[in-house]
């Protein structure tokens, strides 16, 4: 799972990058609202946390944006005001969910996997299924019903890409965009690398699921 993080406080913007990253989650950080806004616009993510007050474009303003232009990612406001009123409006505006600081670090990871429920994505503990094949985003361990394999970080996400897209084709533009971000300089070899990784460990487990190659197009997951 890919979030956004934007927040202009440089040491908690860094504590909490380094909560997700230890629960294996992929995190880009901006530190103002107009940067926020490039990258939100992207549409490459997953969620989005968001910092109300912030130099450049406020949070709200950012939000309001977002929402104008269609983009549809679940958005958790933090800021240090706990009135009513401001939460009204955060949630009015088009937020999802709304944290007030300070706040602990298992409520945020709470607010995270509810938010990925929501959108059907993930279990309660964290796994992904298709196929014969079970993915556990938490430890990257993938499972068949004998056998199972770890993976590593990247592989992980590329999967775990791949199942949540199940029913579509998805490109090496569109996979590059996703796993290592919009402005990455990862070339297309870079994807085939990882697609012949995941290959070799499902057929390490003698898995019915397999990624199919659609010529000229990208990749689908496909169970026989």
């Amino acid at each position: 799972m890919r979030i956004l993080l934007v927040e202009d406080e440089q040491h908690l913007a860094e504590a909490i990058q380094q909560i997700l990253k230890k629960y294996h989650y992929s995190v880009d950080v901006v530190s103002d609202g107009e940067s926020g806004l490039e990258c939100g616009l992207s549409n490459i993510y997953d969620i989005i946390i968001l910092d109300i007050m912030l130099p450049k474009k406020d949070g709200l303003s950012l939000l309001k944006e977002l929402r104008l232009d269609k983009i549809t990612t679940p958005v958790i406001l933090l800021t240090a005001k706990s009135e009513l009123s401001d939460k009204v409006i955060g949630l009015d505006t088009g937020a999802d969910d709304y944290l007030t600081k300070p706040f602990a670090s298992e409520e945020l990871l709470a607010r995270i996997r509810a938010l990925s429920r929501r959108k059907g994505e993930l279990t309660t503990d964290n796994t992904l299924e298709y196929g014969d094949i079970v993915l556990n985003t938490s430890t990257l361990n993938l499972y068949t019903p004998h056998k199972d394999v770890k993976l590593t970080l990247k592989e992980s996400e590329l999967l775990e890409f791949l199942m949540l897209r199940k029913n579509m084709v998805s490109s090496k533009e569109l996979i590059i965009e996703k796993i290592w971000g919009y402005d990455s300089e990862v070339e297309h070899n870079h994807v085939e690398v990882y697609i012949s990784f995941l290959r070799k460990k499902l057929k390490y487990l003698n898995a019915s699921t397999s990624i199919k190659t659609v010529r000229g197009i990208g990749y689908i997951l496909e169970d026989r």
